[in-house]
C-alpha cells in the first residue's frame, strides 16, 4: 500500500472467518459526554479507540474531566464544576464533539469556541445553534452562519425548560439536547418540529440517559403510515450516575464483514452480537436477508452471514439507518437488479456529501447512478476497475473495500479517512480476505 492509497484485495475463494468488532463509536462518546456530566467516576469498557473519540476525550478534559485510559477502558473522574482551560476545542470531523458538546459547553464558566477540519466547517449545525439561542445561550458563529468556527459563551448554568429544534439535518441535535437536560435548572421538554431522520440514534441517548439514572421519556408521538414517531421528548432535571458502563460491538461497523459472504461467497462470524440493541446496525439482520443473503444468531451470541445466490436489488427507505446506506449501495452495485435506497437526503451533510461521494463512484465503476433529491437509484453493470476517492469518509473506504472484492484495479485514496471510526479497518479486512485464499 502506497502512502494513502489503498488497492482493497480481490477475494480468490469462500471467504470463512470470524471477526471481532471493536466497541460503538457512537456509544463511547454518548458514555463520555454523560461521564463529564456525572456526580461520580465513570468506567467505560469496551470503548472504541479512534480519532472520534480521542476528539471527544480531548473535548472533556477541556472541560475539566480527568481522563485514564486502560487499553478499551476509559475511567472518567468528572469536576465539581465544569470550566474550559484553553477555551478551544478541536472537532475534527466528528458530528459528535462538535454537537454534543455544544449545549455543555454553554453550563461551563467561560466561553468555548468549537472548530474542526475544513470539512468540518460545512457540516451543518444551525438547527441546533438556533435551539440553544432561543434558550438564552449565546452563541457567536466567527464565519458562515449556522457552521464552525462558533464561540458559546457558557455562564455556568442554563434555565431549560422547553424548545423547539429543527432536526431534519441531523439526529444529532437532538441527541445533544437530550444528553445535556439533565443538568439544565429546569430539565428540557423537546420538540421536532421536523421529521427526524436516524431514530435509532436518538433511542441509543435515551438508553444511555437510562442507564445513568436520568429521567427521560418520550411525551409524545404521532401517527404516520400506521405506526408511531416521537416528535416530542422530555429529561427532568437531576443527577447523573457514574458507575460501570458496558460498550456494544459497533454494529454498523460489522456492515461491510456481514455483505462480504454475499459478494464473495462463504461465510463470515460476527462474535458477540448483542440480542437486543438500539444501534441502527440492528438492521443488518434484517437488510442482508432482503438482498439475499442468509443471517443467524447461534446460542453463543454470534452472527453468521452467508450467502444464499445472487445479491438481489431492493427498493428501500433508509432514512433511520443512513450510515448503512455505502455499504448496501456496494452490495445493489453488484446485484442482479436496480436498486432505490429512499429517504437519504441527510446524507449530504455527512463527513461528506456523501450522496454525492456515491453516485460519483458508481459512475467512476461504470455502475448506473442518479441521485434524485433524497434518493440514490442503482442501476447494475459491469463495474471496471478504478481509483475512488475516500472524500475524508470512512464509510467511503469500506465501500471501496467491498467492490474491490469483485472487480480487479481498485484502489482508494487517503485510506486514512477509516481509522475515524475503525483504525483496525484495513489489517481486518485483508485478513478476512485472506481466509478465500486458502
Amino acid at each position: 500500500m502506497s502512502e494513502g492509497v489503498w488497492c482493497p484485495p480481490r477475494a480468490r475463494g469462500p471467504l470463512d472467518a470470524e471477526v471481532r468488532i471493536p466497541g460503538s463509536k457512537s456509544a463511547t462518546n454518548r458514555a463520555l459526554v454523560l461521564a463529564l456530566l456525572a456526580e461520580e467516576p465513570s468506567r467505560i469498557e469496551g470503548a472504541l479507540s479512534c480519532r472520534d473519540t480521542d476528539l471527544m476525550i480531548a473535548a472533556i478534559r477541556e472541560l475539566g474531566a480527568q481522563v485514564e485510559p486502560q487499553g478499551d477502558t476509559i475511567v472518567v473522574t468528572p469536576p465539581p464544576r465544569l470550566h474550559p482551560r484553553s477555551g478551544r476545542i478541536d472537532c475534527g470531523l466528528a458530528g459528535t464533539v462538535m454537537r454534543f458538546i455544544a449545549p455543555i459547553a454553554a453550563l461551563a464558566n467561560g466561553d468555548v469556541t468549537l472548530d474542526g477540519d475544513e470539512a468540518a466547517r460545512v457540516r451543518p449545525m444551525a438547527g441546533l445553534v438556533r435551539a440553544l439561542t432561543d434558550m438564552g445561550i449565546e452563541v457567536e458563529c466567527l464565519g458562515e452562519p449556522g457552521f464552525l468556527p462558533l464561540t458559546i459563551h457558557g455562564r455556568g448554568r442554563v434555565r431549560g425548560g422547553r424548545v423547539e429544534v429543527d432536526a431534519s439535518a441531523s439526529s444529532q441535535f437532538l441527541s445533544a439536547l437530550l444528553l445535556a437536560g439533565a443538568r439544565f435548572d429546569e430539565g428540557l421538554e423537546i420538540h421536532a418540529s421536523t421529521p427526524v431522520p436516524s431514530l435509532p440514534h436518538v433511542a441509543m441517548t435515551m438508553e444511555a440517559l437510562h442507564a445513568r439514572g436520568v429521567e427521560a421519556d418520550v411525551a409524545r408521538v404521532s401517527v404516520l403510515h400506521g405506526g408511531e414517531t416521537p416528535t416530542d421528548w422530555r429529561v427532568h432535571p437531576g443527577p447523573i450516575r457514574g458507575g460501570r458502563i458496558i460498550i456494544e460491538p459497533d454494529l454498523t461497523n460489522a456492515g461491510p464483514f456481514l455483505a462480504a459472504p454475499l459478494i464473495a461467497g462463504g461465510q463470515v462470524r460476527i462474535l458477540d452480537w448483542p440480542e437486543n440493541s438500539t444501534q441502527p446496525g440492528a438492521h443488518w439482520r434484517e437488510l442482508m436477508t432482503m438482498v439475499g443473503g442468509r443471517i443467524n444468531r447461534d446460542d453463543d451470541g454470534h452472527l453468521l452471514s452467508q450467502a444464499m445466490g445472487p445479491i438481489s436489488g431492493i427498493d428501500q427507505t433508509m432514512s433511520e439507518y443512513g450510515e448503512l446506506v455505502p455499504t448496501v449501495a456496494a452490495l445493489a452495485a453488484l446485484a442482479v437488479s436496480p436498486s432505490t435506497l429512499r429517504g437519504i437526503a441527510h446524507l449530504r451533510g455527512h463527513e461528506t456529501d456523501r450522496l454525492a461521494a456515491l453516485e460519483e463512484s458508481l459512475t467512476r465503476l461504470g455502475v448506473g447512478a442518479q441521485a434524485r433529491l433524497g434518493s440514490l437509484v442503482i442501476t447494475p453493470r459491469p463495474p471496471s476497475g478504478a481509483e475512488l476517492d475516500s472524500y475524508g469518509d470512512h464509510r467511503m473506504v469500506m465501500f471501496a473495500a467491498l467492490i474491490g472484492l469483485a472487480v480487479n484495479g481498485v484502489s482508494v485514496r487517503d485510506v486514512e479517512a477509516v481509522t475515524k471510526t475503525f483504525p483496525q479497518f484495513v489489517d481486518l479486512w485483508e485478513a478476512v480476505v485472506a481466509t478465500g485464499a486458502a
